[in-house]
């Protein structure tokens, strides 16, 4: 499950990830990304991820859709969590070209969001 929290900055768009993501989660995320930020804005995510349970079918062929239609738009991907493979996989996207992303641990939520800011 996907679920909006307040953002502490104008172009951030933060969420936390609960369980299992859907296809649904993913059009809800899809929907408030393009009435937040123009197609040529630049934008922020931040995510906390608890519990995250490997998403549906669906929900990874809309992430990939997103991802291919919102690519220049990203900035900087804060992900939040405990798990030690999402710190990996956070670390990866790194190499994909026009992304700063970063992980951190949830006593670091402040320093994310301080990072994420900058």
């Amino acid at each position: 499950m996907l679920s909006f929290i307040r953002s502490q900055d104008s172009q951030t768009i933060a969420f936390k990830i609960t369980e299992t993501v859907t296809k649904e989660d993913l059009l809800q995320l899809k929907e408030a990304v393009e009435e937040q930020f123009p197609k040529d804005q630049q934008f922020n995510a931040l995510a906390i991820v608890e519990q995250a349970k490997m998403p549906t079918a669906g929900a990874l062929l809309e992430e990939a859709k997103i991802d291919i239609k919102h690519w220049g738009q990203y900035n900087k991907l804060a992900v939040i969590s405990e798990k030690s493979f999402l710190e990996t996989m956070t670390d990866l996207a790194n190499f994909l070209p026009g992304i700063q992303a970063r992980h951190f641990f949830m006593d670091e939520i402040e320093l994310a969001w301080s990072w994420v800011k900058e």
